[in-house]
């Protein structure tokens, strides 16, 4: 195979995150498209499907400790770019630190290098020193935003014109799954990561609770892991919701939970083109959510695939859970719309995008 026919995918992990599954999904279009894909992982986390040959620093530098930790795996990355010929690189980390990103950058060398973007929240991205960002980001191939609001606002801070937006994909579900024994039969859905800062459980519990949809059966199933796993809990019994609520751990088959919810939910206070929202349309599940910067008001169309209401807003968010629940028009007709509504999202669609993106230069 042809040199520039290989291509690494640099990522935290392959498990968990939007960002982590949207690797996993970029493998499965690339080798389709019949690129020679390798993954390469920071940390020893691996949960989702995805083709090529995997590179786990996590699990070769498991013993090591501390900045020679982060060194070693440099180095190694450095190495078998070289030794395996790979002359593009799409790089998938979040990249707050820019001494890191200093070093990220010889590693890289001269190399067509494109960065993902997939927050809003572009410190998660570009350090707070804004002059670096032209440093490290001026000669990138591109700068592969998700959502069209994230592209915008790069091009307006730091006046970088090397940006274009390509969605986060959608693999549709094959067939139908059954919920596992003692799952409840009516719920509404969150599925991801366990973080207050960025998900807002808060406007989500308060919200359910002033819903009062539990007092005739619907429960509020939360499932993912996290650093605030044990705050959530914690939430929950203060808002005396312990027999509403539901927590679940990390799945890596969420389709059944998916396709068999009422509905999902998202309150964050930032995205970039929410994961879960996509995989829940596809699912044929509505959704109901904030309109947060960025990507829910360019994927949900309200009261046509599901519910979209003003940020940190409890009482609207508490009607839009209520009307999904016992509107029952509403809610069919947000069910019917659901998966043609992210077809234009299909890996078939969205590798073309890519294909396209990586034959220029």
């Amino acid at each position: 195979m042809k040199n520039n026919n290989k291509i690494a995918i640099v990522s935290a992990s392959l498990g968990i995150g939007g960002a982590e599954r949207f690797a996993g999904l970029l493998s499965l279009m690339l080798q389709d498209l019949g690129y020679e894909v390798h993954h390469i992982i920071i940390l020893d986390h691996v949960d989702y499907e995805y083709k090529g040959t995997l590179v786990n620093l996590g699990k070769l530098f498991a013993n090591e400790k501390g900045v020679f930790r982060a060194l070693k795996k440099g180095k190694y990355i450095a190495k078998y770019l070289s030794e395996n010929e790979i002359q593009t690189v799409i790089d998938n980390r979040s990249r707050p630190v820019f001494i890191r990103e200093v070093f990220t950058k010889w590693i890289y060398g001269n190399r067509k290098t494109y960065f993902m973007i997939h927050s809003y929240n572009l410190e998660m991205y570009f350090s707070k020193f804004s002059l670096g960002a032209g440093y490290l980001y001026k000669e990138a191939a591109k700068l592969v935003c998700v959502s069209k609001d994230i592209e915008n606002r790069i091009q307006a801070k730091y006046n970088l014109d090397n940006t274009t937006t390509i969605h986060n994909p959608v693999a549709f579900p094959e067939t139908t799954y059954q919920l596992p024994n003692l799952i409840p039969k009516n719920y509404i859905l969150f599925f991801g990561r366990f973080e207050e800062e960025i998900k807002n459980f808060t406007l989500m519990l308060n919200s359910f609770k002033l819903s009062k949809v539990y007092s005739k059966g619907t429960m509020l199933l939360l499932i993912g892991d996290g650093s605030d796993k044990d705050w959530i809990q914690a939430k929950i019994k203060e808002l005396q919701l312990e027999s509403f609520v539901l927590v679940l751990p990390f799945q890596k088959n969420i389709t059944a939970f998916v396709q068999n919810a009422k509905s999902t939910i998202l309150t964050s206070h930032f995205e970039g083109f929410p994961m879960s929202i996509v995989e829940s349309l596809a699912a044929g599940t509505p959704v109901i959510s904030v309109d947060c910067e960025s990507g829910p008001q360019e994927i949900i169309r309200n009261n046509h695939n599901g519910l979209l209401v003003p940020n940190y807003n409890e009482a609207a968010l508490a009607q839009a859970i209520s009307n999904m629940v016992f509107d029952e028009d509403l809610h069919q007709t947000c069910k019917n719309n659901a998966q043609k509504s992210v077809e234009h999202l299909s890996l078939t669609n969205i590798a073309k995008q890519w294909e396209h993106l990586l034959a220029q230069n």
